[in-house]
């Protein structure tokens, strides 16, 4: 693997310990700390949340460093800070220390969307496929987050699936740091933005649909925010209700030994949502051929009406009819993912995309942290059913704002990309 290839494959690793750090709360919360420190689903949910805000809001000045400073030096203090606060989250004995840990992983994390994806927007061609393939990993984290914290709430206890990813993510901090040791080395602290691109002013009729894209943009992000976060942070809380016989049944056909196999329904339950998100993460590379392809309009289009269709059809759905249709709306939600980032990369020059992106994901973080208290309190009050009825209504409106998207939107190369 060359310098190339492994700098695109750190930050993938990147993209997949960002949504894999501020995710394993979601399991530890419904399968194990609910039971350990006597609180309800809904009450842990409320030690989340600043965390996500943290995620947020602190993505603009994350952006704003990177463009003012160093891009790669930023990755370094990403990796290494969130691995640390992981490590702290592991040893947390209540829930107050439990949601400032959460708070800390939130800043850190925060840092990763403006400044990656304006890195690989910026350093390589094919601008939807690498979105793309990027996004898998950042899904891949989210999936895997159910998966190795239901592993070890079986196998040696919660509090290690926080410590032990986050050594790991230390130690990536590093190699980054080795690998990109000559940008490091001659970062400076800059009056100016790093990494200028030449153009011309646009014109009128540029800046009316730069005007209307970026309008579309932050709508439908802060929309797709809260069906992600619905979904991602919900799904294994669904599972655990409506999955218990298949992950039961699983967990006994693997029993050994006469180990007792129901002590493993977490881990099953973790495994259902960890192969709904995995696969159903692939839809993004499908996405990102086909936007370099035939642009943004008709695939977001698409996604949107899949959404539709599979919320509709997922309340009352028990086992393995609900295990199907949450492949169904999940292979939507996923989908989506490259097409606002792959927007982005198209109409905003190379000087200010980490600060555009930051912006954009000031507002899809800070209404995806908003969405915590909103699951709890649907979920109190009325269950999952009333939800999946919501986000098939949100969805709806998604595909309305979409089909004001114009047919064709102006090439544009990133200046110095590699293929």
């Amino acid at each position: 693997m060359n310098r190339d290839s492994s700098h695109f494959f750190l930050l993938n690793m990147g993209h997949f310990f960002d949504h894999f750090f501020t995710l394993i709360f979601a399991t530890v919360a419904a399968l194990a700390l609910s039971r350990e420190w006597g609180l309800g689903y809904a009450e842990l949910l409320g030690y989340a949340t600043p965390g996500f805000f943290a995620f947020g809001l602190f993505a603009l000045p994350a952006g704003w460093l990177a463009d003012h400073w160093n891009r790669d030096g930023m990755m370094v203090v990403f990796f290494t800070g969130i691995g640390l606060s992981s490590m702290a989250a592991g040893f947390a004995g209540t829930p107050m220390q439990m949601g400032v840990a959460l708070f800390v992983i939130g800043i850190f994390g925060a840092i990763y969307h403006p400044v990656g994806l304006a890195i690989v927007t910026t350093t390589w061609k094919n601008t939807g496929m690498r979105i793309a393939v990027n996004g898998v990993w950042g899904n891949l984290g989210v999936a895997s987050a159910a998966l190795v914290a239901g592993y070890f709430i079986d196998h040696g206890g919660w509090r290690a699936g926080f410590v032990i990813p986050g050594a790991v993510s230390v130690v990536l901090g590093v190699v980054y740091a080795w690998l990109r040791w000559p940008t490091l080395s001659a970062a400076t602290v800059r009056r100016g933005p790093v990494q200028a691109e030449a153009g011309t002013a646009p014109s009128a009729s540029a800046k009316a649909m730069l005007f209307r894209v970026s309008a579309i943009v932050f709508i439908t992000a802060a929309i797709s925010s809260i069906v992600f976060q619905s979904t991602t942070f919900a799904l294994p809380k669904i599972f655990d209700e409506r999955l218990q016989g298949i992950a039961g049944s699983m967990a006994e056909a693997w029993k050994t030994g006469g180990g007792a196999g129901k002590s493993d329904v977490a881990t099953m339950v973790g495994m259902f949502a960890f192969v709904v998100f995995a696969i159903a993460s692939l839809a993004q590379l499908v996405a990102g051929k086909l936007l370099d392809h035939y642009g943004p309009r008709s695939i977001f289009m698409g996604a949107a009406v899949i959404q539709i269709v599979f919320f509709a059809a997922m309340p009352g759905l028990q086992e393995g009819l609900a295990l199907a249709v949450a492949f169904g709306f999940m292979l939507g939600a996923f989908g989506q993912i490259p097409i606002n980032d792959f927007l982005i990369g198209k109409m905003a020059s190379g000087q200010y995309r980490a600060r555009i992106y930051a912006i954009r994901y000031v507002v899809s973080f800070t209404v995806l942290a908003a969405t915590l208290p909103f699951v709890a309190v649907v979920y109190n009050q009325w269950g999952f059913d009333t939800l999946f009825r919501v986000l098939a209504g949100l969805a709806l409106l998604i595909l309305i704002a979409v089909a004001c998207l114009p047919r064709a939107l102006p090439a544009q190369t990133p200046a110095g990309a590699s293929a």
